[in-house]
């Protein structure tokens, strides 16, 4: 390493420790942080500049875990978390590790490319432990903002140092898209086409692990709730996402056993589809039905009835 880069690195170390103290005492005081929107955004910006330092000076595992700790820091930004006991530690837990990797660059042997790789590596089960524990603290307002918006000419997701082999999807990764699309499907306007959609959505879901019994049947819980049309989308649409986001969670720790169908959901599904009873006289029964039913399900019922 030459002169200047090792001044430029120097500069970033210095730096660094400076956002790590900043990193720490935001941390100590998570509930009273949590509530003041400047201090989030303190702590976003210390995670942000290590993870852009990080990244320009290639050690992949200081930007990769930079950026975890910043996208955490996104939810508060995004919606309210209620910040319990269990979260403040796991905060702490996940800063050690940044902390240990600034130290081990300081440190005479410095951080190896090997070596950062595989300390990133065994970190991953505590920060999906994070990510899982925050959303559950989380109001569903924030786990929507975490699932990000598709964006065209997207870029794949960044590669830790030299890692360019092809990586297999995580339950979550193969989730996010999803859940994005439902949410999307969600927001538009809800017609039996678009019901259909997110049941197609659900069934897609299904295929992310073909094993776990109760992954499969929290999916066809929310396919009950999605076809009663009795239920509106704004009634939908936080219990479907929230749940789902929390259950790709307990995949990506290895914990199925964990994902339960919630009371609201189960009464959702359980709740009796309308009943209508058609007269027998046809133009009775036509009054009633376009009074029912819009435009496009007179077309579909008329499709189906093959008139």
């Amino acid at each position: 390493m030459s002169d200047n880069q090792q001044r430029i690195l120097g500069y970033f170390i210095e730096e660094a420790k400076e956002h790590l103290g900043t990193l720490e005492q935001g941390l100590l005081n998570l509930s009273e942080a949590s509530g003041d929107s400047e201090q989030i955004d303190e702590l976003f910006r210390a995670a942000h500049s290590i993870k852009g330092g990080g990244a320009m000076l290639g050690y992949g595992s200081i930007q990769k875990t930079a950026h975890r700790l910043e996208d955490a820091f996104k939810v508060f930004r995004d919606g309210t978390v209620n910040v319990d006991e269990k979260l403040e530690s796991l905060f702490l837990n996940a800063f050690d590790i940044l902390k240990d990797l600034i130290s081990r660059l300081e440190s005479a042997q410095g951080l190896s490319e090997e070596q950062g790789k595989e300390l990133v590596k065994s970190a991953e089960p505590q920060f999906i432990e994070l990510q899982q524990h925050l959303d559950q603290c989380a109001d569903i307002k924030a786990v929507i903002a975490d699932l990000g918006e598709v964006e065209k000419g997207a870029t794949q997701p960044e590669e830790v140092e030299g890692e360019a082999e092809a990586v297999t999807e995580s339950p979550l990764e193969q989730m996010r898209p999803l859940l994005r699309e439902m949410l999307k499907v969600f927001q538009a306007e809800d017609t039996p086409q678009s019901r259909q959609n997110l049941i197609q959505i659900c069934d897609r879901a299904q295929k992310v692990t073909s094993e776990e019994e109760n992954w499969h049947n929290l999916l066809n819980t929310a396919k009950s709730a999605i076809a009663n049309p009795k239920h509106s989308y704004t009634t939908l649409a936080p219990v479907i996402i929230q749940e789902l986001k929390q259950a790709s969670d307990c995949l990506e720790l290895g914990e199925p056993d964990n994902i339960q169908i919630t009371s609201t959901l189960n009464n959702l599904a359980q709740s009796p589809t309308p009943q209508v009873l058609i007269p027998a006289e046809p133009e009775a029964a036509a009054e009633l039905l376009k009074r029912i039913f819009n435009q496009q399900q007179l077309s579909e019922l008329k499709e189906k009835i093959g008139v």
